[in-house]
């Protein structure tokens, strides 16, 4: 099974069934190059900061900058888009009512990186054995650059998120997702992949930005990445995304039953409205 491609007029409806069905989609071009550009100048110099990886895992030679909204402003454009939220409320089980913002990771990997260690991002809650049917994770990650398999496109096994052993497949099992600069691969939690061997001299320049159900832990802590005086300056849609919002009745409220996004927004002291979930609003 190849990966699943659409152009960027595609319905959600389509790439969500896609995603759901075989693990993973990809949606070409679907923001323009003046974006690319733009994102790609923000976040030269805290690319150049960064120090290589320390593992094989991370990569020994590739650059991982994160907290991507409080370095990158125009990263907004692509945290925040309505294609990839939409498809991430309709994929994930069980019914998201309430999604957030999981982490956001710029990866540069650079010439003789090795291939990625194949895995699936969920494990980063302690490999807790969800159950096979239940989606919690979308993942995305945008190109920067042109992904070819040479550059080290990322590698994803379609059709693996419905495989309940994830160390039966190998390399060969692998698809690159090329794609030209300015699209999106999108996979959920469960899809099997891992970042390919860069056998060219050039860079390759990806933006990973993950989403979750709103009841669970973020892998990246949002509120010590993006200072309050940073999210402050957020559009609302995207600090409730960020977490600023209710995880589910009851859950995520500050001090007097408020709710967060009235506290981070200086709102008058007193008890929250029924909160929204719909990150977006």
């Amino acid at each position: 099974m190849s990966i699943p491609r659409f152009t960027a007029d595609a319905g959600v409806g389509e790439v969500a069934a896609a995603v759901a069905a075989h693990g993973v989609a990809i949606v070409e071009r679907l923001v323009p190059p003046r974006v690319c550009d733009q994102l790609e100048a923000e976040l030269a110099p805290h690319l150049e900061a960064t120090a290589h990886g320390g593992d094989d895992f991370v990569g020994r030679h590739t650059r991982r900058t994160g907290a991507l909204l409080a370095k990158a402003p125009s990263s907004v454009d692509l945290v925040a888009h309505p294609l990839v939220l939409d498809v991430a409320t309709a994929v994930l089980w069980p019914k998201a009512s309430s999604i957030q913002l999981h982490l956001t990771q710029a990866i540069s990997i650079g010439p003789g990186e090795t291939p990625q260690q194949l895995h699936r991002d969920q494990w980063c809650f302690d490999f807790f054995p969800f159950p096979d049917d239940v989606q919690i994770e979308l993942s995305t990650i945008w190109a920067l650059s042109d992904f070819t398999e040479g550059n080290g496109a990322t590698r994803v096994v379609p059709d693996s998120h419905i495989d309940a052993d994830p160390a039966s497949f190998g390399p060969d099992d692998t698809e690159a997702a090329e794609m030209p600069r300015g699209s999106v691969v999108l996979y959920t939690g469960r899809t099997v992949h891992g970042g390919g061997a860069n056998t060219t001299d050039s860079w390759r320049t990806g933006v990973n930005i993950d989403y979750v159900l709103g009841f669970l832990r973020q892998e990246e802590n949002q509120y010590l990445s993006v200072p309050p005086e940073v999210a402050r300056t957020l559009p609302e849609h995207v600090q409730r995304l960020m977490g600023y919002q209710m995880g589910a009745y009851a859950l995520g409220y500050v001090d007097d039953l408020r709710d967060p996004i009235e506290v981070l927004r200086d709102d008058a002291v007193g008890a929250a409205a029924a909160p929204s979930f719909d990150p977006r609003r």
